[in-house]
């Protein structure tokens, strides 16, 4: 009997530390769950909901422009920002009359923004100028441009601080789906 109990709780344990085991295989190299704080990605990603962000794709290519990617900011220590990737290694970023050009051709933004949405400089990224973005590089910006802390006040970001690209809203149930891949 005593023999049967010890087997039994050997086996279960051995399945709580397969679990774990694979928990910890998944949140480490494959997903983790985020949650959306501030108004910087909103209407599309508002506060407080709930995403995976998925990590395999950037081992295999490098951030295409339109991606919503998660990353440890320069500015700060402990939370990590969701912003969209706008400008790519070696391509000339610059904001005029409210808008986003990429090598001097206005960036179509019209599959994530309203046309009402206004574009300004900021402190890194003054309206009017152009920036090139170096290799190993990213510019990157908020949807909700007018209360986002992105590239354009604090500069580019380098790929090795992204933490995952966003995947699959799960929170609340009404928004949950995919996150759509842009194409331009």
């Amino acid at each position: 009997m005593l023999k049967r109990l010890g087997a039994f709780f050997l086996d279960v344990l051995e399945v709580i530390v397969f679990a774990i085991g694979i928990f910890f295989f998944v949140y480490l190299l494959i997903m983790r769950p985020h949650k959306i704080k501030g108004q910087s990605m909103e209407p599309n990603f508002p506060d407080a909901e709930y995403l995976l962000t998925e990590k395999v794709t950037y081992y295999l290519h490098k951030p295409q422009r339109g991606d919503v990617v998660v990353f440890q900011p320069p500015i700060s220590d402990s939370d990590e920002f969701i912003k969209r990737v706008i400008g790519l290694p070696g391509e000339r970023v610059m904001v005029r009359n409210g808008r986003v050009y990429i090598n001097g051709q206005l960036l179509d933004e019209s599959k994530y923004l309203s046309s009402d949405v206004y574009t300004s400089g900021g402190d890194f990224l003054a309206e009017g100028v152009e920036y090139t973005v170096k290799p190993g590089e990213l510019f990157v910006m908020g949807d909700n441009r007018e209360h986002s802390s992105d590239s354009r006040s604090w500069g580019p970001i380098t790929p090795n601080k992204i933490t995952g690209r966003a995947w699959v809203v799960y929170w609340p149930p009404n928004l949950a789906g995919v996150v759509k891949k842009i194409s331009y």
